[in-house]
């Protein structure tokens, strides 16, 4: 066989570019590079042209682009303060293989956390392992609330799905929560039904929330979406909204020991169940659990302790602090109030960062006091981690 005959051999093995299947209309990339002079997010501030020329003609198996990909941050741009935002979504899971070298960066940059091939994501749901997180001094910790998302193996994420796919994805999660109510009984909620007052449920949603319009992931509103609630109210688990699967405990006791115990317990009870349906959560090594936003990949974890700080958030050190604890803080629509949470999501297990947000208020929460009494705190500052 010549030589001539193995590269044409070796080209018909290789599996068709996407590309290959769409006529798009489009001109070269630098008149297609969006404008990002207003642009605010993290997202804006590392694309330039060189990069998206690089991703321009990719296309992942399912059609997902890389504009499909920065749509969400071209439709909300962000904002100058507060909480920083992406301003990307996956449309899929190899959305984050194609694109790596764009997704790779915003992970570093939000997160804190180098990405590399041999780097692997540790996972740690033995919730005996958090210390503390039951004795918040109640005057100033107010509630609690622990989440994780998940992602469905074969199926592409809300900013890209099809309808079909929404729907099968909702036949599969009225089929795991079926299970997970053997051990804790709940009832599914359809959207249409939460759009009703009723006195046995304690959510109402008449119309879709604006954060979903502007990401993408609001359309067919409000086909195949759920809400599945625990009858003690220790678990809530929304279905099809922003990931496939989400799982919220949330405490008025601010207990975040027992919120996240009740995370740990059933999300490894869904994990089991999704398995044998042939339908795993997503996993990659190196990026943990992959969901559709970068800002919550490797555990899909957030932590946090809604907490009463008047003098505190005024203090000039108040980002310093924050920063060298690793933890963000929202303002809440209650003067004075603010929820603090863990900010990345990857390179540290699931008890890990609870621990983080554990001792991090718990921390907070004694400088409030000294400000209270007119006492400095600048010997309670940690050194910058």
């Amino acid at each position: 066989m010549t030589l001539a005959w193995v590269l044409v051999l070796c080209v018909s093995l290789l599996p068709r570019d996407p590309m290959s299947r769409f006529i798009l209309k489009r001109s070269s990339p630098k008149d297609e590079f969006p404008n990002l002079d207003r642009n605010r997010t993290l997202m804006g501030r590392i694309l330039d042209l060189h990069m998206y020329t690089r991703q321009f003609n990719r296309a992942t198996e399912s059609g997902v682009l890389f504009d499909d990909i920065i749509r969400p941050g071209l439709e909300d741009p962000g904002q100058s303060i507060g909480p920083k935002a992406v301003g990307c979504l996956a449309g899929d899971a190899q959305s984050y293989i194609l694109f790596c070298d764009f997704f790779d960066r915003i992970i570093e940059s939000y997160h804190g956390y180098k990405v590399t091939s041999d780097a692997v994501q540790e996972s740690d749901f033995n919730y005996d392992n958090l210390k503390g997180g039951d004795d918040f001094d109640q005057e100033y910790a107010l509630s609690c609330e622990v989440t994780a998302c998940r992602s469905i193996e074969d199926y592409c994420f809300p900013t890209h799905c099809s309808r079909g796919e929404r729907k099968q994805l909702l036949t599969l999660a009225k089929t795991a929560l079926e299970q997970l109510a053997e051990d804790l009984p709940g009832k599914l909620y359809s959207i249409d039904e939460l759009s009703h007052e009723s006195e046995d449920r304690r959510v109402v949603m008449d119309s879709p929330p604006s954060s979903l319009i502007k990401i993408g992931v609001a359309r067919d509103w409000p086909d195949a979406r759920a809400l599945w609630l625990s009858m003690d109210g220790t678990l809530a688990v929304w279905v099809n909204m922003e990931d496939h699967l989400k799982l919220v405990s949330y405490r008025s006791d601010a207990c975040l020991q027992e919120a996240f115990k009740t995370i740990c317990i059933n999300v490894l009870k869904m994990e089991t169940v999704y398995k044998k349906l042939r339908h795993p959560f997503i996993w990659k090594p190196h990026l943990g659990w992959v969901v559709s936003s970068p800002a919550e990949v490797g555990t899909g974890l957030k932590a946090s302790v809604t907490v009463k700080l008047l003098h505190l958030a005024e203090n000039k050190r108040m980002d310093d602090i924050l920063d060298r604890l690793r933890l963000d803080m929202e303002e809440t629509s209650c003067p004075g109030i603010y929820k603090i949470s863990n900010l990345q999501t990857i390179g540290l297990n699931e008890v890990g960062l609870t621990q983080l947000v554990v001792d991090g208020v718990k921390l907070l929460i004694r400088m409030e006091k000294r400000l209270e009494n007119n006492s400095g705190i600048d010997d309670l500052v940690p050194a910058q981690k």
